[in-house]
């Protein structure tokens, strides 16, 4: 029993050594990533056993032979517990990076969503007070000029049109983030959809006087949606005369490469800003600080290119902005045919 209490305090002994050692040696590795402690804890768990196995032999006065085949044992065991622990401490860090990753992309999402509610209740609560003015003015007689009257009804019909694109942005945007986009795809020219794309911009543009040019040729054929396409490309458009300024141009080209179709917009907005850029494609941001502030009752909601890059996503292509010598450019990639 003497002996069994002696070769238990060696052991003890020797494992206390070397476990003091490995905490000043992890409390020295405190910035280190989960996989480098794993791995130190493993291998001073290993050296403890070593070391006690070690020592307790040598109280034990074993032959050198002995000696050599119980630590050669040990050892043996301890390359598959180091082997399994490392791949284990691997895991672990990448779980803990991806979670990490995760909790800060929920954070963004969330600041994203309030961020989102701000802006909308402040552009669905300005029209509202303007058309229940106007229809209370209307309605009472205050006023009864022919020229006024239909000034206000087309002044009623601007902003009904405005909450109208506004929920539908809101509703496109809804069916991207719960995963209920269906793509129809097919063979589209990206010619044809530019086509109408122009022709839907080209009043604002007229508006705002701005010059919209297009490529002449090198138009490819895509793997897409032609409606969802159509709706890319619009709102590249459209934000880019909504915040060029007044005799700027907005140009829009396309092509292909090796691997996929690229269509890019052009404009002279003036730039963004690089803190910004990073932040272009989020839900709400406008930038007012980033380009050329859009005269009153043009700004949209904020969500134009947050459907841009949802809808490219969705087709499995991406979008992506830079600054150019005057300006910016979006360029959006997508599967070729």
């Amino acid at each position: 029993m003497t002996d069994l209490l002696l070769i238990a305090v060696y052991a003890l002994a020797a494992g206390a050594v070397v476990g003091a050692l490995g905490l000043l040696l992890l409390r020295r590795l405190g910035g280190r990533s989960i996989a480098v402690h794993v791995a130190v804890l493993l291998v001073v768990t290993v050296a403890a056993v070593v070391a006690g196995v070690v020592t307790v032999a040598q109280a034990m006065f074993l032959s050198a032979h002995d000696l050599q085949v119980v630590v050669l044992t040990v050892l043996a065991a301890a390359v598959v517990s180091l082997a399994l622990g490392i791949t284990f401490g691997r895991r672990l860090a990448a779980a803990a990076m991806w979670s990490a990753q995760a909790r800060e992309r929920e954070r963004q999402l969330e600041a994203g969503r309030r961020e989102l509610v701000a802006w909308v209740s402040h552009d669905l609560r300005t029209p509202l007070a303007g058309l229940r003015a106007m229809a209370e003015a209307l309605e009472d007689g205050v006023v009864a000029e022919p020229a006024a009257v239909a000034d206000y009804h087309r002044r009623i019909r601007v902003e009904t049109d405005r909450m109208a694109l506004l929920v539908d942005d809101l509703f496109e945007l809804s069916r991207i983030n719960a995963g209920a986009l269906r793509l129809a795809l097919a063979q589209v020219p990206l010619g044809d959809v530019v086509s109408e794309a122009l022709a839907a911009t080209a009043p604002l543009a007229a508006h705002r006087r701005i010059r919209l040019v297009a490529a002449e040729s090198g138009w490819p054929i895509v793997l897409g949606s032609e409606p969802e396409l159509g709706r890319v490309v619009t709102n590249l458009l459209v934000n880019s005369v909504r915040y060029t300024p007044p005799d700027g141009t907005v140009r829009i080209e396309a092509g292909r490469d090796d691997q996929d179709a690229w269509l890019a917009v052009t404009d002279t907005c003036g730039g963004i800003p690089e803190d910004d850029l990073p932040r272009v494609f989020d839900v709400a941001f406008r930038g007012e600080r980033a380009r050329s502030p859009a005269p009153a009752g043009t700004a949209g909601g904020g969500l134009g290119l947050a459907i841009v890059r949802g809808l490219v996503e969705a087709h499995g292509g991406r979008v992506g902005v830079g600054n150019t010598g005057d300006g910016c450019r979006f360029v959006v990639r997508l599967p070729a045919r």
